[in-house]
């Protein structure tokens, strides 16, 4: 529970096809960074908490002999199997239904855990208590996200930046100014300083990498309404009987924004915390 936020089976809801196709990919040289560090060499167990429609899974499948990707929608699920039988992973991936929190006790040992943009939204004491039972021991929790601090300079980019300000505007106004979350609302965002709870979980020595983004990105105005699609904040079915009327609405300002519907995007950089068992 976040505050008086509950999660629900609808935070995601609709969102998993609009997820691939929308949302940035993380900084190139992440899976390269992430080899070198945990010394990947193909053998192991990957367990990804929260794994989404397997992005972060199947980019690190080659390096694993097994993995695990574990995630409560049951569209991500869908997409993250039609994604690796699309790459020939089907063999040595495997998909399961079910919250951080309700993790099955018997899926083995595994080397490393990875939280992909994931662990906010979860009971994290719990959580992190349990992804430690499941690590062998010397084994790595590997937290990722976007690197919040850094500024995106728009400056000489080839394209006209997505408008991210008026399209935020633009969702306030079909749903209301309180950031909406399944069926609930978080006035006041999800939780940070994830580095006390897995402290004191037992994890212990921290290593921070970033992998370095900045590279100009090309966008379409059809990827730019899929990532707005694919946030909790505005997935399609908060939009109710609305949403072809706010489709319309964001088709409308992009057009405006970049009539030949192409849009420039800084690649974010990725911060790493690699976390040991």
């Amino acid at each position: 529970m976040i505050g008086d936020w509950q999660w629900d089976e609808t935070l995601f809801a609709g969102t998993a096809a609009h997820y691939r196709k929308g949302r940035l990919p993380y900084a190139p040289g992440l899976v390269a960074a992430l080899v070198e560090d945990l010394r990947l060499d193909g053998s192991g167990r990957l367990l990804d908490v929260g794994c989404g429609p397997g992005t972060l899974a199947l980019d690190l499948a080659g390096h694993f002999a097994e993995v695990v990707g574990v995630d409560p929608d049951a569209g991500m699920i869908t997409e993250a199997e039609r994604g690796a039988a699309e790459l020939g992973l089907g063999d040595k991936c495997r998909w399961i239904r079910t919250r951080a929190e309700q993790l099955p006790t018997d899926l083995g040992a595994f080397d490393v855990a990875t939280f992909g943009q994931s662990f906010h939204w979860m009971n994290r004491p719990l959580v992190a208590a349990t992804v430690r039972t499941l690590l062998r021991p010397g084994g790595a929790l590997v937290h990722l996200s976007d690197l919040k601090s850094e500024r995106r300079p728009t400056e000489g980019l080839p394209h006209p930046p997505v408008p991210h300000a008026a399209i935020a505007e633009l969702v306030r106004r079909h749903l209301g100014p309180v950031r909406r979350a399944g069926q609930g609302f978080l006035p006041h965002g999800t939780p940070g300083n994830e580095a006390a709870v897995l402290a004191a979980a037992g994890f212990a020595d921290p290593r921070r990498l970033v992998v370095p983004g900045g590279q100009a990105l090309t966008r379409t105005t059809e990827q730019t309404v899929a990532e707005v699609f694919s946030v909790s904040s505005s997935a399609p079915h908060l939009f109710g009987p609305r949403l072809p009327d706010f489709e319309a609405d964001l088709r409308r300002l992009l057009h405006d924004a970049s009539p030949n519907g192409l849009f420039s995007q800084r690649q974010p950089s990725t911060e790493v915390f690699i976390w040991r068992r």
